[in-house]
């Protein structure tokens, strides 16, 4: 008998633990980052404003999860799922290394590195654990469930670790303990492919294909060129807000234009048309959750650097500590849901039904924060059940979205959809840097408010859409 993770294909463990490392790169470099961006000058920081720091940091990680989309693409097309994430980690770790050195231009181009290679890594590792399972297999939710506990083992260690030696030493080596931990991914990976069997093979030559990435890649390193001129000329000023803009209308245009292409394309069956309108429901309600959710490193990091007590009966730590909390929810969680789903059987909620728990949740891990918003060195319990309750709304949608698109996606354009997905959360991740940026500028009750009363609202009306989704979803759950 085939040796099995947990009941699960062999393959899930290497997925894992895969996973786990890039996301201890990713989420040591994300307790650090918009810390490090406003900190002074004189202990090692950019001594950015905030505001300015928000956008940058909405700005990268919204291209984080927006370059997944191409990165589907290439997968499917020209280099397969498997060497997709060895060249996106590979490039990950350049990027992480390369914050080591001090500079602006250093901190840039690390954060180009980082998003590019990301954009290449997300979609497929996910892409390659749905490989692992038949359509019709029970484990498949509890896989994703599993694999999403590995991803957040990582997050929990990395802000400890990241954390201890920024504050130990100083930022830059706090980032380039980010890119040993994206290295150790890149060696079990590689080791451990032998387990993944069928799943993320080759495709086919494609010179059509081919042709269409150098001309897309020429483009963009055209337009960048073009921009860096002009603004050396100081014929254009690049600011922040004026890329935060651009984004903003980029993401706009390309979901507009992916979904005409998904919905309006004659060459889908039916089925295949309809549960492409599921999958655009479940993208505008991921991208709302994400919005919420991925604050978690901009205004609530900020809020735990400035309004939180960073002591606990007189042991004082860093704010980037506060990152691990809903990691460590996720690890203690994530088993439960995932044997919840399996126990519930044909009593299982629907996937929709599941994303409005997401949107419920975190709503009210912000409403929870009203009363003390304006407070100063409150009480570190507050942030907790924050993390708390949006922990409970993140494993009732994540995994769920990530399960839910390999199911509902044509097979012949799994990693594009996978693409998708990330794209939502993209789309969230530009509308979480926007928030972030009028952190001085509202009173927190207000902002934390508007978030909590609008994720709450959309819980209630996307329940309303839980009959047309099973219609849609044909068959889904």
């Amino acid at each position: 008998m085939a040796s099995t993770f947990f009941g699960h294909p062999r393959g899930l463990a290497t997925l894992f633990f895969t996973e786990m490392w890039e996301r201890f790169g990713f989420y040591g470099m994300r307790a650090l980052l918009i810390l490090f961006m406003v900190d002074s000058a004189s202990t090692g920081g950019l001594a950015l404003p905030t505001a300015q720091a928000g956008m940058i940091y909405g700005l990268f990680t919204a291209m984080v999860y927006l370059i997944s989309l191409p990165g589907g693409w290439l997968a499917d097309n020209i280099l397969g799922q498997r060497k997709a994430v060895l060249y996106g980690g590979i490039l990950i770790a350049v990027g992480y290394y390369t914050m080591v050195l001090h500079g602006l231009a250093p901190f840039y181009i690390a954060l180009a590195l980082v998003a590019t290679g990301t954009g290449l890594l997300k979609p497929n590792v996910s892409t390659i654990v749905g490989g692992l399972y038949q359509q019709d297999d029970h484990r498949r939710d509890a896989g994703f469930s599993i694999f999403y506990m590995g991803i957040n083992v990582g997050a929990l260690i990395a802000p400890f670790a990241c954390g201890t030696v920024a504050k130990l030493t100083n930022w830059h080596y706090g980032f380039g303990l980010a890119g040993v931990g994206m290295t150790l991914g890149l060696i079990q990976f590689v080791l451990g492919q032998k387990h993944l069997q069928d799943a993320g093979l080759q495709p086919p030559p494609n010179s059509v294909a081919r042709r269409h990435a150098w001309t897309g890649a020429a483009v963009i390193v055209g337009l960048f060129a073009l921009v860096m001129g002009l603004s050396s000329a100081h014929v254009i000023q690049v600011s922040p807000e004026g890329l935060s803009n651009a984004l903003g209308l980029f993401l706009t245009l390309v979901v507009v234009g992916v979904f005409s292409w998904l919905l309006l394309d004659k060459g889908w069956t039916s089925l295949e048309r309809k549960r492409l309108g599921a999958i655009l429901v479940l993208f505008v309600a991921s991208a709302l959750f994400w919005s919420a959710f991925e604050q978690a490193g901009s205004t609530l990091s900020l809020f735990a650097d400035r309004n939180t007590r960073l002591s606990i009966l007189g042991w004082a730590f860093p704010a980037a500590y506060f990152q691990s909390v809903n990691s460590i929810f996720l690890v203690l969680l994530a088993p439960v849901f995932a044997a919840l789903w399996v126990k519930l059987g044909s009593r299982e909620p629907s996937t929709t039904i599941k994303f409005s728990f997401g949107l419920l949740f975190v709503g009210l891990g912000f409403a929870v924060l009203i009363p003390v918003a304006n407070g100063h060195a409150v009480s570190p319990v507050w942030l907790i059940l924050t993390y708390f309750l949006h922990t409970v709304g993140e494993l009732s949608l994540s995994p769920v979205g990530l399960s839910a698109m390999t199911k509902l996606a044509p097979q012949r354009i799994v990693a594009m959809i996978m693409g998708v997905w990330f794209l939502s959360i993209s789309v969230g991740e530009w509308i979480g840097g926007r928030v972030a940026a009028v952190y001085e500028q509202f009173p927190l009750p207000v902002i934390f408010g508007v978030v909590a009363g609008f994720c709450i609202v959309c819980a209630a009306i996307l329940t309303l859409f839980n009959k047309p989704m099973k219609n849609l979803s044909g068959g889904v759950n």
